[in-house]
């Protein structure tokens, strides 16, 4: 799937960007804390000036197959095979710096062959009479309009196909403003990179049934380095999926500014990523705003209306 965006009007409509900053450093998974590869935790910046508080986290489409909170959860994995991952977000008031508390977060992913759950009739993942990624990646890149399919460009909203709900969940922030899912490492479809979608909410309650009014101010989505892709592409079922697959680079809705753009941190062993992979990264984010539209790209404004997809 593709953004409405050619790739150079994207990078020149980018003006929404991440706010990396924040978290302690963490070992690497693996055996005797071996050193963390694609963009180690001890890497992340553990601060920043005054200004830095003013860069906001880029917004990005929010694709066709979100679905409101079904599932108030911090472990999403139910029974899906994959590279165990363990994703943690620290959300921050990008004026203040200031953490935001109780914000109920939503991530949402495909799985290791690329369907999403709710709608796996339509995703286009798995087996595709492509050959399997490489340093070389085969097809080009994507270009031009959006063409549909699973998870973030084209289409509008889809109404769910089936009740399955892997992958998918909702928890609320600590005072520090952090929160963190199991969930497995994503896999791939043709069109798009490896990628996590995440949607913010804030000034709603959470009640017995969940989170509920309020209203979403950041829709975005999470990225992983070619080194990391390509290490998972090696363990089972990554190493079965045969779609033609789409780099990092080469993909049109990853604003291509590095963390800024929302790439994440990674820590795992090189030898060894079976065993898992820790990701994480701050988000600097406008708690007053209103960020929640199927068609909000890079660069957009805030939405003037109610959040649509507040969580009841």
């Amino acid at each position: 799937m593709t953004d409405t965006q050619e790739p150079s009007q994207q990078r020149d409509l980018t003006r929404r960007k991440v706010l990396a900053v924040g978290g302690a450093a963490v070992a690497a998974v693996g055996v005797g804390g071996t050193a963390a590869a694609g963009g180690a935790f001890a890497d992340e910046p553990r601060g920043g000036s005054d200004d830095a508080c003013y860069v906001l986290t880029t917004e990005t489409t929010e694709g066709p197959y979100y679905i409101d909170a079904d599932k108030i959860r911090r472990d999403i994995t139910e029974d899906q095979d994959g590279i165990p991952l363990s994703l943690t977000l620290k959300v921050i008031d990008a004026d203040t710096c200031r953490p935001l508390r109780n914000a109920a977060v939503d991530i949402w992913h495909c799985n290791a062959v690329g369907i999403y759950s709710g709608y796996e009739a339509m995703s286009g993942g798995g087996p595709g009479g492509g050959t399997p990624p490489s340093g070389t990646p085969t097809g080009e890149p994507p270009t031009g309009a959006p063409t549909g399919g699973p998870g973030g460009g084209g289409g509008g909203h889809q109404e769910p196909t089936d009740d399955e709900r892997y992958l998918r969940g909702t928890w609320r922030t600590d005072r520090h403003g952090e929160v963190t899912f199991r969930t497995v490492f994503p896999g791939w479809y043709q069109g798009r990179c490896v990628h996590v979608h995440v949607k913010v909410h804030v000034d709603g309650e959470w009640t017995d049934a969940g989170y509920e009014g309020g209203h979403t101010c950041h829709t975005g989505q999470l990225f992983f380095d070619e080194k990391s892709v390509l290490a998972a592409a090696e363990v089972e079922p990554y190493a079965s999926n045969d779609t033609v697959r789409t780099t990092l680079d080469q993909d049109t809705i990853y604003p291509d500014n590095g963390h800024e753009g929302g790439l994440l941190y990674l820590a795992y062993d090189r030898r060894k990523i079976a065993r898992g992979v820790r990701a994480r990264l701050t988000m600097g984010v406008a708690p007053d705003e209103t960020h929640d539209s199927t068609d909000t790209f890079p660069g957009s404004g805030p939405s003037s209306a109610p959040s649509s997809s507040a969580i009841s």
